[in-house]
């Protein structure tokens, strides 16, 4: 972790979304053949993986990962380093499941410790109902074990926080005003405030980075409206993933497509089996609650009854 440097953005916290886990394959002569050198006692192709949700880069906040895998696996701790747009992974073969741990080292301007995520090896079909197992079988065997996570910088230091930011915003909109009087006069580009998506602020925050980071450069025109001098910095490129995701922001799909299951969509949906599941839970509390009114009712029957008899 490199030492701190400049001062941390106070009342701000930013998340950046990503997916974490393991995706594996029976051998197979057809689809999936084994390798010349594989033992004889492996049944199976893996590939565990740290990416951006949607494929989006993520090394600018994250530098490496170790991955430490079963120690009978040869050189079962690696080491992967970052590479642009990229994801951090490993491809491995074997026959059984176990415990991965994944340690992220973020990039040093971030300054901030390493992490740790804990992931089980899955290769045989999973899921809380046969019909879910049923599913991964007929998937062509492959067996998808994947997690979205979250990474959030609670207070990033002033360098990280521009770097973090830098990427997700449009150029701001810029005002020009003819000048007044007989000289040409002057316009400035007035920068417009926008938050990052991923980025909040609690009331008090410190406005200096977004400043620092929004600012454009000054465009000085003629009465003519032509520019007297070039801008002096390049606007932001936007990049999009496929799936409509802003590079360095913290948005997600708005649906899923193949080889991408999280989205909005797929929210909505979790949200719709909570709101079903609160509803049974409801109406099994109202049964447990009508049971046990009528199981008192019963009890204060036989106490009276009881007192007569004495």
């Amino acid at each position: 972790m490199a030492p701190p440097t400049g001062k941390r953005v106070k009342g701000v916290q930013i998340f950046r979304p990503f997916v974490y886990g393991t995706t594996a394959r029976p051998f197979d002569e057809k689809t999936n053949p084994k390798p010349p050198g594989i033992p004889d006692d492996h049944t199976h192709s893996w590939t565990v993986f740290i990416k951006g949700i949607d494929d989006v880069d993520i090394t600018y906040w994250l530098r490496r990962v170790q991955f430490k895998l079963h120690e009978s696996i040869p050189n079962h701790v690696r080491m992967v380093e970052g590479v642009k747009g990229q994801p951090f992974q490993i491809h491995e073969t074997g026959w059984g499941e176990f415990e991965i741990t994944m340690k992220l080292y973020y990039v040093p301007e971030s300054s901030e410790k390493p992490q740790t995520l804990y992931h089980h090896l899955r290769l045989h079909p999973f899921g809380r109902t046969e019909e879910e197992k049923e599913a991964m079988r007929l998937n062509g065997g492959e067996v998808i074990s994947w997690v979205y996570e979250e990474q959030i910088f609670n207070e990033p230091y002033e360098p990280f926080y521009d770097i973090l930011i830098s990427g997700a915003l449009p150029p701001s909109a810029s005002t020009l005003k003819d000048g007044s009087g007989g000289g040409g006069g002057s316009g400035a580009a007035t920068p417009t405030s926008a938050n990052t998506p991923g980025a909040s602020s609690s009331k008090g925050g410190n406005k200096k980075g977004h400043e620092r980071s929004h600012s454009r450069a000054s465009v000085s025109t003629s009465k003519d409206g032509k520019n007297n001098n070039e801008s002096k910095e390049e606007p932001f490129v936007i990049q999009k993933s496929e799936g409509g995701v802003l590079e360095r922001s913290a948005m997600i799909p708005l649906v899923n497509r193949p080889g991408q299951p999280f989205s909005r969509e797929t929210e909505q949906l979790e949200i719709q089996k909570l709101k079903e599941a609160k509803l049974k839970v409801d109406e099994m509390k109202k049964q447990m609650m009508e049971e046990l009114e009528k199981k008192q009712k019963r009890l204060e029957a036989l106490r009276v009854e009881s007192a007569k008899a004495a």
